[in-house]
């Protein structure tokens, strides 16, 4: 832990007096719950191949995707839980003190947490789709014995319902994640390096709109010296553990 009790109490006290706190997470908030981050050393794609994401490579080789897919998706993260940041955002909501989680996670460790004003800006990994009929299925009630799974309607192949590279972000999130910023006086920063595109946009647009920012990051983002107004540093969870006990 390399933040001192003293910003965590000053954090402590914006959060408890902003009137618009919203949140956004990246893929560091999710690290101790099991989860590596996609990019940097351990990352995933320093073991798979990027393409098996990209959208033209999953509609032509749908097969050696989902091979890929299955493993990284539904083995590999099979036991991630969430962790003691995630679980601090959803008291946060339930508490009315926290408007919403913008979240570039496909993990769905949010909703496990018990947040339910979530929006999703890349998917979620819980849900497959048929690209042909649009009819959407829980994981659970798809079995991947046999790969690629595809759709009991028209027997087309299913995709998992996030944003592949090559696709772009669904209007729905996009638009409601731009109102979120643009509405908060305070963005509660967590786990994000800032790098990925359009999403790494949308802490500057609430800067932008006044909003103070707080950053927890083990280390220094793209965000800590052009808007961050206080920066935590340190791994997620334990920085919320120390945040909890001065916010409840």
């Amino acid at each position: 832990m390399v933040c001192s009790e003293q910003d965590i109490i000053k954090a402590a006290g914006w959060i408890a007096n902003a009137k618009h706190l919203v949140a956004f997470t990246g893929a560091g908030i999710s690290v101790e719950s099991g989860i590596p981050p996609f990019r940097g050393e351990g990352g995933i794609w320093s073991l798979y191949d990027p393409s098996i994401l990209d959208i033209d490579y999953f509609c032509k080789n749908p097969l050696e995707s989902w091979e890929a897919i299955s493993e990284i998706f539904y083995s590999y993260f099979l036991d991630a839980r969430p962790n003691p940041a995630h679980y601090l955002l959803a008291r946060m909501e339930q508490k009315g003190m926290l408007k919403a989680v913008i979240t570039q996670n496909i993990d769905n460790m949010h909703h496990e947490a018990g947040n339910r004003q979530v929006i999703e800006y890349h998917g979620n990994s819980k849900w497959l789709k048929c690209s042909h009929c649009g009819v959407r299925y829980d994981i659970s009630e798809v079995g991947l014995e046999t790969l690629p799974p595809r759709c009991s309607s028209d027997d087309e192949v299913l995709k998992p319902d996030f944003v592949f590279f090559g696709e772009g972000i669904p209007s729905d999130a996009a638009s409601k994640s731009v109102e979120e910023v643009e509405c908060a006086d305070l963005l509660l920063l967590i786990g994000s390096t800032g790098e990925v595109m359009p999403a790494g946009m949308l802490p500057s647009i609430a800067k932008s709109n006044g909003a103070r920012v707080i950053e927890i990051n083990p280390m220094n983002s793209s965000f800590t010296d052009s808007i961050t107004d206080l920066f935590l540093q340190g791994p997620a969870g334990e920085v919320s553990q120390m945040m909890d006990s001065y916010l409840f």
